[in-house]
């Protein structure tokens, strides 16, 4: 099957889009996989994901895939050699949605990525460390940036802190706070690696409680659990439909303190429901 006999999918925005698909570049069957799955958006991988003596390869098949399918692709640290030669050979391509910048740390390389890439692709800075996380602010408000996005996996190891929520409550809070003040939409958190969909709902729905939005996966049978502990549910999408109905019935009239905080929240529940096809219960 080729990308142009692939069947159609429901398109989701990438600024708010659930499921972020990483995709092994060197892989080409995975490619075929993701696009059948659930997820929101998917990123072709040519930084951790392929070894050093597979890049350019990857670089050629991710190309070629983009030109008939589109996709994000996650390209190498600004610091390393590869950086250079990803954003040469994905500049001018067709079907390039955008890029996701591995290891960001400073602005300055978020910048030079998105002038590399013409100006006009949107960056995805994914932070890993601790420099990222305390750059965070600085970072979200570069031009061209779309979102943030954790490597959660990475910062750990930077930081030699463990998985538990508590501990990462830091980092998702900075990256959500960061993501607020450059008005930018929540940010897309870190995989879970596991293959029980219990844990991963109780994972993802830890994520949402932090104020993340996204989240990144591994498995393109994660991606339909994600999309829905993310999106509303139906009781949510009733309640939203209740207060909206009932806000204009009474001519929008505030009738307490409470009531404009509701009104944003339904409008948001309502807007994300009618986006995501969440049918209110």
């Amino acid at each position: 099957m080729s990308p142009h006999e692939l069947p159609s999918r429901p398109h989701i925005e990438a600024t708010i889009a659930r499921s972020w698909l990483l995709v092994n570049a060197s892989v080409r069957p995975a490619y075929m996989a993701a696009a059948q799955s659930q997820a929101d958006q998917i990123i072709l991988d040519i930084e951790d994901a392929v070894d050093s003596g597979a890049k350019s390869s990857a670089r050629g098949s991710v190309a070629e895939w983009l030109r008939g399918a589109g996709a994000w692709v996650r390209i190498n640290d600004r610091t390393t050699p590869y950086w250079s030669e990803d954003v040469d050979h994905l500049r001018g391509t067709s079907g390039l949605a955008g890029v996701m910048l591995a290891k960001t740390e400073y602005p300055d390389q978020v910048d030079e990525t998105y002038d590399r890439l013409g100006g006009r692709v949107p960056v995805i800075p994914l932070i890993e460390s601790a420099m990222g996380i305390e750059n965070a602010v600085d970072i979200a408000r570069r031009r061209g940036v779309l979102r943030l996005a954790f490597g959660s996996g990475d910062y750990r190891r930077d930081t030699a802190t463990d998985a538990d929520d508590l501990v990462m409550a830091y980092p998702r809070s900075r990256l959500v706070v960061a993501s607020r003040v450059a008005g930018l939409t929540g940010p897309i958190d870190g995989p879970a690696v596991t293959d029980d969909h219990t844990v991963l709902r109780e994972k993802t729905a830890t994520s949402v409680s932090f104020g993340l939005t996204g989240k990144l996966c591994l498995n393109p049978a994660h991606t339909g659990v994600i999309n829905t502990v993310i999106s509303p549910s139906p009781e949510d999408a009733a309640w939203a439909t209740g207060f909206l109905s009932d806000f204009e019935a009474r001519g929008r009239v505030v009738r307490d303190g409470s009531d404009l905080p509701r009104l944003k929240r339904a409008e948001r529940i309502a807007e994300l429901a009618n986006e995501f096809g969440v049918v209110a219960g």
